[in-house]
């Protein structure tokens, strides 16, 4: 009675293995696979998944320090991926000219333009906004604000503007940096990126 006990057992396991086929789950599928034996191996590309601490796991103040860089980041997001497209604008008629004159006259109607459709934004921005707008623009354009000026403007416009930046505790040269310092910032703009603000 046990050995056909065990036997059916056996067999009602080894049935349900047989019969129960899965659906692959969505995800991308390379077309080769490796066969070994008698065994196959697919090779499956899954998305990449960004983890950050969740706002549940946050205590008030930082929930309250996280929403504030939330309101500044977008804020100033928009502000810096527009100037990302006008450098690369001015820099490729910028270095067609031949004369120094030619690119005088045409950093003279940059500044003109850009006043004009900047200045009050920048100018209502507070200094923590102005902080991030300067890490936003390294960002996006991989040069920082320093370098930018020196190129357009010489080495003395940009000391002088290194030096008034630092009177109001900005740094002109400073990078950004989205593995460590900028991380959160780096998350929002994530966010934003895809939808989610």
């Amino acid at each position: 009675m046990l050995k056909w006990l065990s036997l059916c057992l056996f067999m009602s396991v080894s049935l349900t293995g047989i019969c129960q086929v899965k659906d692959l789950p969505p995800y991308m599928y390379d077309s080769q696979k490796i066969i070994e034996v008698t065994d196959s191996i697919i090779h499956v590309t899954l998305p990449e998944i960004l983890v950050y601490p969740q706002p549940k796991d946050w205590s008030r103040r930082a929930l309250h320090q996280y929403t504030i860089l939330e309101m500044r980041v977008m804020k100033v997001y928009p502000i810096a991926k527009v100037a990302a497209l006008k450098l690369k604008e001015y820099n490729s008629v910028y270095t067609n000219f031949k004369s120094e004159r030619e690119r005088k006259d045409y950093i003279k109607k940059i500044e003109k333009d850009l006043y004009a459709e900047f200045e009050n934004e920048i100018r209502s921005m507070s200094i923590n906004q102005g902080r991030i707008l300067i890490k936003l623009i390294d960002r996006e354009t991989g040069k920082s604000g320093y370098e930018i000026i020196k190129e357009f403007k010489g080495g003395f416009s940009a000391f002088f503007w290194q030096g008034i930046a630092r009177l109001f505790g900005h740094n002109l040269k400073s990078e950004y940096d989205a593995a460590n310092e900028d991380r959160m910032i780096e998350y929002i703009i994530w966010q934003i990126d895809h939808g989610m603000l």
